[in-house]
Parts: structure tokens; sequence; C-alpha cells
């Protein structure tokens, strides 16, 4: 199966989010997909960087993007699916993994971050 691969690394800023949800726009663009797909897949982009930036231990976001025909897989390094106690915004964090969660195909985290993959329907 023919894939194609995109990498990014961002500074761990938030003000370098928005360069990743316009990458990943860019990416899902190129694959056909509908608006509200595009959508789902920045949104997840968005909230895993967010968790990221307060979570992640590096200095940088690394982000890969492995498109497929009928899929595109992303992850995230320093993603965290435990979100600790003290953390002040702590209940938006646990709202965003519940985002990720519900707008995309399957998610996987690891010590290394958080993998997702969204499914693409063929309307032939």
């Amino acid at each position: 199966m023919s894939r194609d691969c995109v990498s990014l690394k961002i500074p761990k800023k938030a003000d370098f989010i928005s360069l990743a949800r316009l990458a990943t726009s860019g990416i899902a663009y190129t694959m056909s997909l509908n608006v509200e797909n595009i959508e789902d897949i920045k949104v997840s982009i968005g909230e895993a960087c967010l968790n990221s930036l307060m979570l992640g231990h590096e200095d940088t976001i690394s982000l890969s993007f492995e498109i497929f025909r009928d899929k595109l897989s992303m992850e995230i390094s320093g993603v965290k699916e435990m979100i600790p106690e003290e953390l002040e915004e702590r209940k938006e964090r646990e709202l965003g993994l519940l985002i990720i969660k519900s707008l995309m195909d399957e998610v996987n985290f690891s010590k290394e971050g958080v993998k997702m993959i969204k499914y693409i329907e063929d309307d032939n």
C-alpha cells in the first residue's frame, strides 16, 4: 500500500498551534476530504497540541502524518492521557481528550504521545 509521509516540528508555544492546524488542513485537503472531516481533524490536532504544550517534556512538538488511500494517521509527541490532579487547566485538558476520542476513529496513547487515525470513506 502506497503512502506519503509529512513531518512537522513546532516550538512548544501556543502561537504555533495555528500553524499545526493549518498544515493539517492542507494535508486533509489534498486527500479530498469533506469539510466536516477536515474540521474534525483540525480540532483534534489543536487539542492534541494543547495537551502536549501543557504536559509534554520536550522543547518542541513533533507531528507526523501518514497519508494512505483509505486513512490519515497522525502522531503527536508529548500528549498524555493521564492529566495531573494539580494542573490548573485539568478540566479543559480532560475535555480536550474527550473531543479527540469522539472525533477520531482510533486514538492510541503511548509514552511518546498519541496516534490518531481518521478513516476515509469511499463515496463511490
